[in-house]
């Protein structure tokens, strides 16, 4: 009982935050959407911060690392290029964005090709994108409040009062409730996840080198990449792949617009990757699984780190532990929301109707919200894959972006707009068919290397939007 009640006050605080973060503010459209921007560096840190600390991290990372091993390191070093990335490309962004009043992705593109056309094409990319990442919110937030309560809350039950507090706090507050949100998120999985990543090692194995000899000793091999499969060269492409598409997630662009100052990028990009190591101790905590809770496979690994939390704390550890994984799913989720809706509203409706005035804009796009969970919902509820499937899949569509954004902000850009559409089309076709098909480079042509076998299919996808982009724009400059 204490550990649901811990959950349910997680909740109310999320809530309750959400809503007092309106308190004072006009909520037209820039004010909904990206704050004014006004945020200084501590909100900006903490909503950037937020990609980080999901459920992916929380769920994904250490039920990742219980089933796979080394591969799983993937998830520090792609976080980390990322961010050497934002340094550079960010303050441009941001100060585009802010000379002429933009406040999406696609109004960004649009903008820079003179495309409306094109920004419809992102709109769909986007959304294709988005709606997996948040039912990986929603999937994981089931996982946490079913686990964390000892199966008196269900995942369903959870997933849709979960979708409900999200939904209420969003139409009221927007982003501003995500970033005060965001700012209670943090404090707390960050206590939570140095305290699982110390101890379990330290209490189960008598410290984190011991964990690793007896997991080496106990199956050879684990600690190190395979020969086929999540091999090396996976490593680098999945690296590659999930470190150019960072900043091209749609709410990053919404997060990032939000700014008070370019200054802000610069000085978080400096300090984000030193709080990218702190992922090193969620990744300890399912380790630290591999012996003490074996069997899992498939998609129960994302419950190793509950298993062993359950298995190891009495029922109020478990419900804290609980009530920082509740926070790893509202704050990311409502952000996703939001964004999702605001595309909708903003780039598809208001494309089509030009003399709409962005007070139309923003109310449409509060109560599509509710529109967008209930989607996010009905595949969270019918769908089984893994966290880090789902976080996977919606990459390898908006790194199909980073070429045509990057294009842009050179001095001269190389690119048309019929080759940014064609670019982004072309990758984004050849990702669905390898995706969907569960296709890969070895199954298509099995007489290519074991390294080229392994790639991951993103890469295969972006290689092809690169050169239909440049031949496109050679024929049509």
């Amino acid at each position: 009982m204490s550990a649901l009640i811990l959950i349910a006050l997680a909740a109310l605080i999320a809530l309750g935050l959400g809503l007092a973060a309106r308190r004072g503010y006009d909520m037209g459209l820039e004010e909904w959407t990206v704050a004014g921007r006004s945020f200084g560096w501590i909100f900006v840190f903490l909503l950037l911060a937020g990609e980080i600390y999901t459920t992916f991290t929380f769920l994904g990372a250490s039920g990742f690392s219980y089933g796979l091993g080394a591969p799983a390191y993937y998830i520090i070093a792609y976080g980390s290029l990322a961010y050497v990335i934002a340094y550079f490309l960010l303050p441009p962004v941001w100060s585009y964005a802010r000379e002429h009043h933009l406040v999406s992705q696609p109004d960004f593109l649009v903008h820079k090709y003179d495309s409306p056309a094109l920004g419809v094409l992102v709109v769909v990319v986007d959304i294709v994108a988005l709606v997996p990442y948040l039912v990986l919110q929603l999937t994981g937030l089931g996982i946490i409040v079913a686990a964390a309560s000892y199966g008196a809350v269900s995942e369903d039950a959870a997933i849709w009062i979960g979708a409900a507090i999200v939904t209420v706090y969003i139409m009221v507050s927007g982003i501003r409730g995500s970033a005060w949100t965001a700012v209670v998120k943090d404090v707390l999985i960050l206590a939570v996840v140095v305290f699982l990543g110390l101890y379990l090692p330290i209490h189960l194995y008598g410290g984190i080198g011991a964990m690793f000899e007896k997991i080496a000793v106990a199956k050879p091999g684990f600690l190190v990449f395979p020969a086929k499969g999540t091999s090396v060269s996976w490593f680098v492409s999945t690296v590659l792949l999930t470190a150019l598409g960072f900043f091209m997630w749609p709410h990053g662009f919404a997060a990032a617009f939000s700014a008070r100052d370019a200054r802000v990028f610069r000085r978080n990009a400096i300090m984000l990757p030193i709080y990218q190591l702190i992922l090193l101790f969620v990744f300890f905590v399912g380790f630290a699984a591999v012996l003490s809770v074996p069997g899992l496979k498939g998609a129960a690994t994302n419950l190793a780190l509950f298993k062993l939390a359950t298995a190891q704390f009495p029922p109020l550890v478990v419900g804290i532990i609980g009530a920082a994984g509740v926070f790893t799913a509202l704050v990311p989720g409502s952000l996703i929301a939001m964004t999702a809706a605001t595309l909708i509203s903003r780039n598809l409706y208001g494309a089509a109707r030009r003399d709409a005035d962005p007070q139309q804009i923003v109310t449409l796009a509060k109560w599509l919200v509710p529109v967008v969970m209930l989607v996010a919902v009905y595949f969270t509820v019918t769908g089984s894959s893994t966290i880090v499937a789902l976080l996977l899949v919606g990459y390898s569509f908006v790194t199909q972006l980073f070429p045509a954004v990057v294009a842009s902000l050179c001095r001269v850009n190389p690119v048309t707009r019929a080759g940014a559409f064609a670019g982004i089309l072309v990758g984004v076709v050849v990702a669905a068919v390898l995706t969907f098909t569960h296709a890969s480079l070895g199954g298509m042509l099995p007489f290519l290397p074991q390294t080229l076998k392994d790639l991951n299919v993103g890469i295969v996808a972006l290689a092809a939007n690169v050169v239909a982009l440049f031949a496109v724009s050679a024929v049509t400059r």
